[in-house]
């Protein structure tokens, strides 16, 4: 029996113009509360590998703490909802890419101590290796410390149960390779990359059952003052794109091949 708790935030959907300005408390992006939201995709992975864990372990359960400004929560909540199990903590917070690591890392670890009954010993931290907005690499590292937990595993793609209840771990290395860990078993943090389950099927009553206590989570939610800590930004701006073509009729494919091959070249 495991408790298995997922650090999600959100991100704005990928297919929207994302624009950086700067704003009176930071950077931000033009439109931000305009712009639909998804659970962070890295989260995401987590969050069905850790169901999939607590449907194969009797007596598990499965919590998602999730950072980010409550009306967002909601609506992406009405999605993720469908797909599996889970109970809500939210954070009434910012979920912009620019929030510093370690305040929301702060945030996170005290939602996580404030769990009634929270047994460390059963414990099993997961999220994203990464992250589609803040892209760090060290919130879950420093929510892991931040609780004590030692034993940290980045990259994973794969965690299987031993017959003695040890945790064998695949985390992914250079070269296309994984490192094989074990670990005697929780506590332990797991920074999920890939893993190896696809998005689960929307199930109407797995969604009406996680709503009931979705919403009462919502309204509770506490404010989270993350920010950017103490970083400055001087300036904020998309990367400059440069595009140069020509257009030229009727010539032959040696002329191409040869043009082609001294641009690359020029690189």
């Amino acid at each position: 029996m495991y408790t298995i708790i997922v650090c999600g935030s959100l991100v704005p959907d990928p297919l929207q113009t994302l624009e950086p300005i700067s704003g009176p408390s930071g950077p931000a992006l033009k439109n931000e509360m305009m712009l639909p939201a998804w659970l962070d995709p890295w989260a995401g992975h987590a969050l069905y590998e850790a169901a999939n864990l607590a449907a194969h372990h009797p007596g598990s359960k499965v919590w998602l703490v999730c950072l980010g400004p409550k009306a967002k929560l909601q609506q992406v909540m009405m999605t993720v909802a469908q797909k599996v199990p889970f109970e809500l903590i939210a954070l009434d917070g910012s979920a912009g890419g620019f929030t510093d690591a370690a305040e929301t890392a702060a945030a996170l670890a005290d939602a996580i101590s404030a769990i009634p009954g929270l047994d460390l010993s059963k414990l099993l931290l997961c999220g994203g290796w990464e992250s589609a907005s803040r892209g760090a690499g060290a919130t879950l590292q420093l929510v892991g410390e931040r609780l004590g937990i030692t034993d940290q595993f980045q990259g994973v793609d794969s965690l299987t149960i031993e017959p003695d209840g040890s945790l064998r771990i695949l985390e992914r290395v250079e070269g296309g390779k994984h490192q094989v860990s074990v670990c005697t078993g929780p506590p332990a943090v797991l920074g999920w990359a890939t893993g190896n389950l696809p998005e689960p099927r929307n199930n109407p009553q797995v969604g009406m059952a996680n709503m009931r206590g979705i919403m009462p989570a919502l309204q509770k939610a506490k404010p989270a003052a993350v920010g950017t800590g103490d970083i400055t930004f001087t300036a904020v701006s998309l990367p400059t794109q440069t595009r140069a073509t020509q257009v030229i009729k009727d010539l032959p494919p040696e002329q191409i091949a040869a043009d082609l091959v001294a641009w690359i070249k020029s690189e």
